[in-house]
């Protein structure tokens, strides 16, 4: 957190291996508290409610169901516990899966592959983000939203340019513009001309950073079929 304190998380995970590996991960890394690790999404639930984590990390399937228990979850928590960030793991790259887990909305919410989680920095920086109300999307997910889209000649996403396609991706996954610059390395100045290009051409309102990817993701679900 701001003041250096840790970030209380409770982690879901029907696979007592890989709960007790994100655990233990988290851990070590000096920056989180996990708080409880469970195996379902009633016990989650549960676990929210009576420990009120700064955020969680949940499997999208999990018992009973083994469907979209994660997604579902993490609307409950949202629309009760206001303060509550949630980071979606997904072993598959299927956007559905992405589109909706963001279908009312995309603040304090987080989709990441599962292969992210041997990124112990990407991981926290996701939990963190989610905790101040942020949103991040696996980069892996917005490249196959965005080569699905851009390869209809009748959408706006076929007017960007390669740079600013990687701009978007960079958008999409939570960065600022001073995230962007370190990323691709770029001046400020070129990354806000790329920011105000990319909104202009995808006909959409420039706006605060945490809403940046909620309208990415509207005009991307807006252009689908």
């Amino acid at each position: 957190m701001a003041d250096g304190s840790a970030l209380r998380v409770v982690i879901a995970e029907d696979n007592y291996l890989v709960r007790e590996g994100l655990r233990r991960l988290l851990e070590d890394s000096g920056e989180v508290e996990v708080l409880a690790s469970v195996g379902n999404a009633t016990e989650l639930l549960d676990a929210v409610r009576r420990l009120g984590p700064d955020a969680v990390l949940t499997d999208i399937r999990m018992p009973p169901g083994h469907h979209m228990e994660g997604v579902e979850a993490a609307h409950a928590i949202r629309a009760t516990a206001a303060s509550t960030g949630v980071v979606v793991l997904s072993q598959h790259a299927d956007e559905s899966y992405a589109l909706a887990l963001f279908a009312d909305g995309s603040a304090g919410l987080g989709y990441l592959l599962k292969d992210r989680i041997g990124d112990l920095e990407d991981l926290v920086h996701a939990l963190r983000e989610v905790r101040a109300g942020g949103s991040v999307i696996d980069p892996q997910i917005v490249d196959t939203l965005v080569r699905r889209r851009s390869a209809n000649a009748a959408s706006p996403l076929a007017a960007l340019s390669p740079r600013e396609l990687e701009v978007l991706r960079e958008m999409a996954a939570g960065k600022t513009n001073a995230g962007i610059e370190q990323a691709l390395f770029l001046s400020s100045s070129t990354v806000e001309k790329h920011v105000n290009a990319i909104f202009t051409k995808l006909r959409l309102p420039e706006s605060g950073v945490h809403r940046r990817v909620a309208a990415v993701l509207a005009f991307l679900r807006s252009a689908e079929g």
